[in-house]
């Protein structure tokens, strides 16, 4: 079913409780690139790119990606709509938890057509759908990221979503928010600066936030927990990881990023993503982590 958030914090009304669901296999949502492009500019990656993307080769690094990701997980599929041609990103989409789906509300109005076709997969694949109103951007699994054990939620703030948002969340899953502040255009969404890791670890590159988030962060992480990148690798989004138990699969990285990760006993995949560094996103952009399949 689709349930509307009211427009004031205080008359939220929060779903039905929702059962405990048993664990299940990691499940991620993907969407092919086949009508993929940089249509526009909505944030500095997209610069000098619009329509420089080769479609041909924007398939064949996503087919390696979801090839990578299927031998360690489920994957189901929307399928692409003309006129979204960055659905493919599918971390945007929302984000969910247990069931229940906080369905994005885009900042810019080029996405935000998006939105009612990631309702309706939502919908018939048996999710609950809350919605923010408009005047509340809020950009999904893109800024908001749950802590490994679940204690949590990092939510970031700042180019693309309202921090006001963060409420919503917290009353959707009765759970803390730590709320991030992005200072750095060219990092737009929580995903693309900040992974939370399995065992504990954190990869993060500092400058893309303020102060005040940067020790709330290394107040959480223990330091020997923290990996923190150059900006060198950040540009090429090495914290824009899917991380599956103890691998990390990523856009191709320096091999000091790569050793220190495997030092930490990770096991690196690296896919070549250029296509879609092209219009800001890589490797954790272009899936959304699920529960699991209802159908």
């Amino acid at each position: 079913m689709s349930t509307s958030m009211s427009s004031s914090p205080d008359h939220f009304i929060a779903p039905v409780h929702t059962p405990d669901i048993a664990p299940v296999p990691v499940t991620f949502l993907m969407c092919s690139p086949k009508l993929y492009d940089v249509n526009y500019v909505i944030n500095p990656w997209m610069a000098g790119h619009v329509h420089d993307s080769s479609r041909t080769v924007a398939m064949a690094q996503w087919k390696r990606l979801y090839e990578a990701v299927t031998q360690l997980a489920d994957v189901v599929l929307v399928e692409p709509q003309p006129g979204s041609p960055d659905m493919v990103f599918t971390a945007n989409a929302g984000l969910e938890h247990n069931g229940v789906v906080v369905l994005s509300s885009f900042f810019h109005a080029e996405r935000q057509g998006e939105e009612r076709h990631f309702r309706r997969w939502f919908q018939q694949a048996g999710y609950t759908v809350l919605s923010l109103p408009r005047e509340t951007p809020f950009e999904g699994e893109g800024d908001a990221l749950f802590a490994v054990d679940g204690s949590r939620l990092w939510a970031g703030y700042g180019p693309r979503t309202s921090k006001s948002s963060h409420h919503y969340l917290s009353e959707a899953w009765k759970i803390e928010v730590a709320s991030l502040h992005l200072i750095d255009e060219r990092f737009y969404h929580l995903d693309t600066c900040f992974a939370p890791l399995e065992g504990g670890s954190v990869l993060y590159y500092p400058p893309a936030f303020d102060q005040a988030s940067i020790m709330q962060i290394e107040d959480y992480y223990a330091a020997n927990k923290r990996i923190v990148v150059t900006e060198a690798d950040a540009l090429r989004f090495a914290c824009n990881v899917i991380n599956i138990d103890r691998t990390v699969i990523l856009n191709e990285v320096s091999r000091e990023l790569s050793d220190q990760l495997k030092s930490n006993g990770f096991r690196v995949i690296e896919v070549q993503l250029s296509e879609f560094l092209k219009a800001g996103g890589a490797a954790k952009c272009l899936v959304m982590r699920l529960s699991g399949a209802t159908h």
